[in-house]
């Protein structure tokens, strides 16, 4: 349990298959620990964190107070049941959490792993294997730790793994063995590894002669040591007086898949914790919600103001006693411990301390416990969160953070997996200047799926195209055409597996040239193998073979890649593709018009979110072929060189086409990231893939658009580099920005040059970025798009803090490159800056340290295994059930816990403060207003069920009407509903209850009198009346917070006044004072109280008192100050009332108004290369992944659209200075007056042509969404919540977007 921690370490010494050796360095085991607790250490630690929490800590105090008889006025049970329950309740949630964990543990520890010991393979679990260790993998095994390569059943020690937990990237990646350690691939020769089998050897030899040739047969590494680096492996082999220098390239990495590799064998380097998986987990988080720390806050004012109170009915005992209380000393003595009237004021300080508690009882947080669970179960239990199609059910997996779901301000997003499937698909084509793939009519018929295999029996099955005019184009024989797919046959690197005769396997290392390769098999040219030197095709059922001449590898540098072929008829021709953007400048000035028409196609392309892709060819003489081969030859070791020979052969080609690929998005990704966007929720991207390849899933998923003021990318090598890119990006945003508001104002030119010199030489005095005030003021899209390298630098503190101010004015921010832990460093970054609620979700192992790091982690069950989704907070399948996790049950839990702790903050003072009265009419005694069982019972049983009933069910709007709204959602990341201003106004209301009730009954029963003629002013009918009246007010007070009523509101609310009474008549009846005439004082008082119709009064009276300013003050308010949901209920009334369908959300209605309303063209992008690694090229020609026995196989087995809400949402935060009279923009003019009776009329107009679903022009639809979008400023509001701020989001009030 306790164990000495070691030191860290400067290298790591590994000596294979010597465990006496490598244990004397006590390198960790390769068991992993993610759980919090164990048996031993659970209630220590359990407890510690549950009195982290205030209220535990105060309720704990006040249980000690009360052990002491001398200053406790009521019974010690009272605390020590409530408290004991809520940290029970708390601890086993807290066991049941972690207990899954350790089952997770257990499951991943026992998985069986090859391990080779004395000389023969042996199973093993892996939590047994230790540094040092040789283990076998065999092909789709999980790597069980961080391993050195040592050999493998592929030619030249070559494997191929996957590496999605890490990275997410799905792509087949390659790994080598060290030459020397290639040839050992049994485990007859790995056990001579270790030199053991050399001693066996020479046994009579002498002994100096062994010692020495047993130090130089130990296989030894010598490496880094443990490190959460992905990309980064140094270390030496020592094999037989030689040593060998070891890179990443030589390692697997735990949490990688082996792929298509029949078997290898591994040396153990890393275990455990010190793999790089682990390294890069961040550790499990005690997570709170904002509203617990607010509470922490509130119960330590509290606690104060219970202290004040308490000293000023100290001072008031003290007082009394001195002048007064003497006078009765002769029949009143003191208690023994009391000798004078300042010990006796001590004594009442502590004794007013315990009855004044219950301004926060302990039910508080037992109900609050009770909501969060309930709220969780919704989720759980909500169908249109469920996936038929995999049969997962969203799953809430903690139940502490449910309200903070409708406070997010920032996602935090991995890609791969999670906005999209990682499938691609060959969706259109431009061959010659014609356009294939285009649907003719999108409202008509559904065309059918091609079916190639009368026309080609290698076709692929699963391959979708629907224009039938290129397949027709094929067949006649269209030179174009057939010329088209042969490049796409041939250049590539992709590996062919024939497993059997026409059952063709295509292995690629990016999913791209997968799916060109698969286009050509199917319109006729067929891939089938390869060898170091040559291509084998099917080409319209012709076989042929190309010799392969040379591979133009692809680089980022370059953007596309070549293959040089000759023909069976000898005739040598280079094939290119690549993005379009490097192709055309390339080729021969020519055929300007096919140039043109191809450009025109790939803008067209590009606009519709696809990866477009330039293709051209160039026919090479055998003179020239020869004289460039001799200049190839002599630059293969020189980059630079290299580099200079590809250019000077990819010049004068003639353009062949374009292709188009989608990379399949999730569905519904797009509209929910503009739904989010709507909410003001700001969106970040942070993946492992290469930049241009995260940037056109940016445009495909709406997030970058054409329409964006700029898109700034970060890719600066240095601090100072990267530094001054950030500063360059915020000056052009001030520029853009004033320039933008200076049109509009037409303020004279030149304004925003005025405000960046401003701007610069303030940057200069100061050294700090821009000031808050002058970024806030920042309007227009802007995006960031930041590398992986770049990106560690602006993590650095120097520039950290320039990162988060220029990023965070962006509408979009997109990380490419980064590791795991730069995830989790960029959420902690946020969290500390902007102070912003965030959300991190995810699908892979990689995504595990974000997730942990964020407020609210979300894992997708998708195909990258279920670390992601062990280590969230809350789980689903689809990334588009995101949208109804916040904007529905993350909106009305925020609703419903904030309702709750007003209404519970309220009905507690005005239960406590009446103590607080009646101290000044009982001599300060520490008397307390109400017997001792309504004190206990009434948050027990009189007032919890409603409350509760309230907490878990209550809603301001249907869930239809909070996605239509998404605007609904800001009041939480505001913090509108419940913060201390609305915590002083709830006991504010209290405190004037509790005098309602305390001076009401005592002013009229002082001189009241029963029918008999007996005076009525008695301590236990002044009691049982103010217990009463307290009980209806706090009930109808919380009918009239009820906004949503279900059955179990109508039980609870009837109910709890029928218990009230029913328990009180109990309390105070005959049989309870015969039995136990000590505890039951108040025999009889409930019924002689009751009769009296004067007390009946009295409390009609105290109620309407209490009652009647608050029913005021709401219907004023929803007159003349509206907020957004109260017109949201209004206009759901109307509808009911008017019987009309109401029309589909935004996301509902997405594909059918992107589908009629134009969108504008875009850039050009090509995605090929970017999903491509370097280097593939040099691998296949060297022949190192053929296998030996048959060269002739292979063994690899392997919309951006400007749309219309994008267009018109550009604008969201653009900054509208606030009113100075209460003028609104157009869109808000007639808000105020919705609910007003002489406005209605109008209203219910609009109301049912909303209803009615009008057609609207495009021209409408702009002009509506844009006042929807810029009804609130949100980013002005956000950064300005200030009382004018927060009026205009009270009063804006815009209907759903419908476009027909």
């Amino acid at each position: 349990m306790f164990t000495k921690k070691n030191p860290p370490e400067e290298e790591r010494k590994v000596r294979a298959n010597d465990r006496e050796y490598n244990e004397k360095f006590q390198y960790a085991s390769n068991c992993i620990t993610t759980s919090k607790y164990n048996v031993l250490t659970f209630l220590p630690i359990n407890l510690f964190e549950q009195f982290q929490e205030v209220a535990n800590t105060y309720f704990l105090f006040l249980l000690i107070l009360q052990l002491i008889p001398q200053i406790s006025s009521l019974s010690w049970f009272t605390t020590i049941v409530p408290l004991a329950l809520v940290l029970s309740i708390t601890a086993v949630k807290d066991a049941t959490d972690d207990y899954f964990r350790h089952r997770s543990d257990n499951q991943v520890n026992n998985r069986q792993s090859q391990v080779l010991i004395r000389g023969s393979l042996q199973n093993e679990k892996w939590m047994n294997v230790r540094v040092g260790d040789i283990i076998k993998l065999e092909n789709n095994q999980f790597v069980a730790a961080d391993l050195l390569l040592l050999s493998s059943s592929e030619p030249h020690g070559l494997c191929y793994i996957e590496t999605a937990e890490l990275d997410g990237e799905t792509n087949m990646k390659v790994r080598q063995s060290v030459s020397v350690t290639s040839e050992l691939g049994d485990p007859n020769n790995l056990a001579q590894f270790n030199g053991k089998f050399w001693t066996s050897i020479f046994l009579s030899a002498s002994l100096s002669t062994l010692t020495i040739f047993i130090s130089l047969s130990v296989g030894e590494v010598i490496c880094e040591p443990p490190n959460n680096k992905l990309d980064r492996f140094s270390g030496t082999l020592y094999w037989r007086d030689k040593k060998y220098a070891l890179t990443n390239q030589n390692m697997l990495l735990r949490g990688c898949v082996l792929r298509n590799t029949e078997a290898c064998y591994g040396l153990v380097i890393f275990a455990g914790p010190d793999t790089k998986l682990m390294q890069n987990s961040g550790r499990t988080k005690f997570k709170r919600t904002s509203i617990d720390r607010l509470m922490n806050t509130l119960v330590l004012w509290i606690f104060a103001f219970l202290v004040c109170m308490g000293v000023i009915l100290a001072v008031g005992n003290a007082v009394w006693e001195r002048e007064v209380g003497t006078l009765f000393q002769s029949y009143l003595p003191w208690d023994p411990p009391v000798d004078g009237f300042l010990f006796s004021a001590v004594l009442a300080f502590w004794s007013y301390v315990i009855i004044l508690n219950t301004v926060v009882p302990i039910s508080l947080y037992v109900s609050v416990e009770v909501i969060r669970l309930g709220h969780s179960y919704f989720i759980n239990w909500d169908q249109q969160m469920f996936c038929s199609q995999c049969n997962t059910p969203a799953e809430a997996r903690t139940t502490t953070l449910s309200e903070e779901l409708g406070q997010i301000e920032y996602i935090f997003s991995d890609k791969t997996g999670t906005l999209t499937q990682n499938i691609m698909s060959f969706k259109k084509c431009s061959i010659n200047g014609h356009s294939y793939g285009e649907v003719a009519d999108p409202l008509g018929p559904q065309q059918k799926k091609l079916d190639f295999t009368p026309f080609n029996p290698l076709a692929d099955p699963n391959f979708c195209f629907y224009d039938d005019t290129l397949l027709e184009c094929v067949k006649v024989g269209d030179s174009h055409a057939q010329e088209f797919f042969r490049l796409l046959s041939l250049c590539h690197t992709v590996m062919s597996e024939e497993k059997s005769e026409g059952e063709l396997v295509y292995k690629a290392q990016s999913p791209d040239e997968r799916a060109l390769v698969t286009a050509a098999r199917n319109f006729g040219f067929v891939f089938r193998s390869r060898t170091p030197g040559t291509i084998t095709t099917t080409e319209m059922g012709r076989t042929v073979t190309y010799t392969l001449l040379a591979i133009l590898d692809f680089n980022n540098t370059r953007k596309r890649m070549s293959v040089i072929v000759r023909n069976p008829e000898g005739r040598i021709r280079l094939y290119c593709k690549g993005a379009d953007t490097v192709l055309f400048e390339r080729l021969r000035p020519c055929k300007q018009d096919l140039i043109n028409m191809t450009s025109d196609h790939l803008n067209e392309y590009a606009t519709d979110g696809l990866r477009t892709l330039a293709l051209a060819y160039r026919d090479l003489s055998e003179e020239q072929w020869e004289m460039w081969s001799e200049s190839h030859q002599g630059a293969e070791k020189e980059e630079d060189l290299l580099s200079a020979a590809y250019e000077q052969i990819e010049q004068d080609m003639m353009l062949l086409g374009a292709t188009a690929i989608e990379d399949k998005l999730q569905e519904g990704v797009p509209e929910t990231i503009a739904l989010l966007s709507l909410a003001n929720i700001k969106m970040w991207v942070l993946t492992g893939d290469k930049q241009e390849t995260a940037v056109n899933i940016g445009y495909s998923c709406k997030m970058l658009t054409d329409d964006m003021d700029e898109v700034f990318i970060i890719s600066g090598q240095s601090v100072q580099r990267v530094k001054q890119e950030l500063r360059r990006a915020r000056e052009q945003m001030i520029t853009q920005s004033q320039t933008k508001d200076a049109d509009k104002n037409e303020v004279a030119e030149g304004c925003g040059e005025a405000y960046v010199t401003r701007f610069r030489r303030t940057q200069k005095q100061t050294q700090f970025p821009p000031s808050s005030k002058i970024m806030d003021n920042i309007s227009g899209d802007f995006a960031l798009v930041i590398n992986g390298h770049s990106l560690a630098h602006a993590l650095e503190t120097e520039v950290e803090e320039d990162f988060i101010t220029t990023a965070c004015e962006c509408k979009a921010v997109i990380c490419c490159r980064v590791t795991p832990l730069q995830k989790a460093q960029v959420v902690e970054l946020v969290k500390k800056h902007k102070r912003a609620v965030t959300l991190a979700i995810g699908d892979g192992a990689n995504d595990v340290s974000m997730i942990k790091s964020a407020h609210i982690g979300v894992g997708i069950s998708g195909q990258e295994g279920i670390q992601a989704v062990l280590a969230s907070d809350y789980s689903f399948s689809q990334f588009r059930f995101l949208q109804r996790l916040l904007l529905v049950h993350g909106r009305w839990s925020y609703l419903r816990m904030c309702r709750f702790l007003c209404y519970f903050f309220y009905k507690n003072f005005a239960f406590t403060m009446v103590h607080f009265w009646f101290g000044f009419f009982c001599g300060f005694s520490a008397q307390t207003v109400y017997d001792q069982f309504f004190i206990t019972l009434y948050n027990i049983v009189y007032t919890s069920l409603p409350v509760l009933a309230m907490g878990i069910f209550d809603q301001d709007v249907s869930d239809q009407r909070s996605l239509e709204y998404p605007k609904l959602y800001e009041p939480g990341q505001l913090n509108l509903l419940f913060n201390k201003r609305e915590f002083f106004i709830c006991i504010t209301q209290g405190f004037y209850t509790s005098v309602v009730l305390f001076f009401v009954p005592y002013a009229i029963l002082a001189d009241a009198s029963q029918s008999s003629g007996e005076p009525l002013a008695d301590y236990q009918t002044f009691a049982v009346t103010t217990a009463t009246a307290l009980v209806i007010v706090v009930s109808v007070q919380i009918s009239l917070d009820t906004g949503f009523w279900t059955v179990f509101n109508f039980v609870f609310v009837w109910g709890s006044l029928g218990c009230y009474f029913t328990i009180m008549f109990a309390v105070h009846s005959q049989i309870l004072f015969r039995s136990f005439s000590n505890h039951f004082h108040f025999v009889g008082s409930a019924q002689s109280t009751l009769l009296q119709p004067v007390v009946w009064l009295t409390i009609a009276l105290a109620t309407a008192i209490c009652i009647v300013p608050v029913l005021a003050f709401r219907f004023l308010k929803l007159d003349l100050k509206p907020q957004l949901s109260d017109t949201v209920r209004y206009t759901q009334l109307v509808h009911q009332k008017k019987r009309r369908p109401a029309g589909g959300s935004v996301a509902s209605t997405w594909r059918t108004s992107e589908s009629r309303l134009g969108a504008r063209g875009g850039s050009r992008r090509s995605g090929y290369a970017f999903a491509h690694q370097e280097g593939f090229g040099e691998l296949i020609t060297s022949g190192k992944n053929m296998r030996l026995s048959s060269l002739g196989l292979a063994s690899f087995a392997s919309r951006h659209s400007s749309s219309w809400i994008d267009t018109l949402l550009r604008k969201k935060h653009t900054h509208t200075p606030p009113s100075r009279s209460g003028e609104c923009t157009p869109a808000l003019s007639h808000s105020s007056s919705v609910l007003g009776s002489s406005q209605e009329a109008p209203i219910e107009e609009e109301t049912i042509r909303d209803s009615e679903m009008i057609p609207m022009t495009s021209h409408e639809a702009s002009k509506d969404l844009r006042e929807t979008a810029n009804g609130i400023d949100s980013s002005s509001v956000e950064n300005h919540p200030t009382r004018e701020n927060k009026k205009i989001y009270e009063n804006f009030e815009r209907g759903p977007l419908r476009i027909e």
